[in-house]
């Protein structure tokens, strides 16, 4: 089994596709009336408005979607962030080593993501070797 897409629902599409095109840079394959399909990193991302659903907690939820870069592109980032007005918070303080490095980042919606640097392989290296307890914001 293999990732098909992911679909977020948004509440204003120009809106949200100026914010993925810019904060991401993804590429717009198709847009309609109430939709947007865009490829990042190779993968097939969608947008699909939905103007009438509840949004209230989703600024209190960890759920994401992280992107993987490097550290040189992290910064590069930052960058960008900053030139577009864009805010952005520093990931915890973390075994740069073995967990890596992030920025978090949310959508006019409110929709988490992150650029992060670490690797799975790393994690749990660093889990078994610490013998830590994960937590929900690891």
């Amino acid at each position: 089994m293999n990732l098909n897409h992911i679909t977020y629902s948004v509440s204003d599409l120009a809106r949200s596709m100026a914010f993925f095109e810019s904060a991401l840079g993804a590429k717009r394959l198709v847009e309609g009336e109430k939709m947007a399909y865009y490829d990042i990193g190779g993968v097939w991302f969608a947008l699909n408005v939905q103007q009438d659903i509840s949004r209230n907690d989703i600024e209190e939820s960890y759920t994401h979607l992280a992107f993987t870069v490097t550290e040189e592109e992290l910064e590069e980032q930052k960058e960008r962030f900053q030139r577009l007005g864009l805010s952005y918070t520093l990931g915890r303080p973390r075994d740069k080593e073995h967990e890596g490095n992030s920025i978090y980042f949310r959508d006019p919606d409110g929709h988490l993501f992150e650029f992060h640097t670490g690797s799975l392989e790393g994690r749990i290296q660093y889990y078994k070797d610490e013998k830590k307890p994960m937590t929900f914001t690891d």
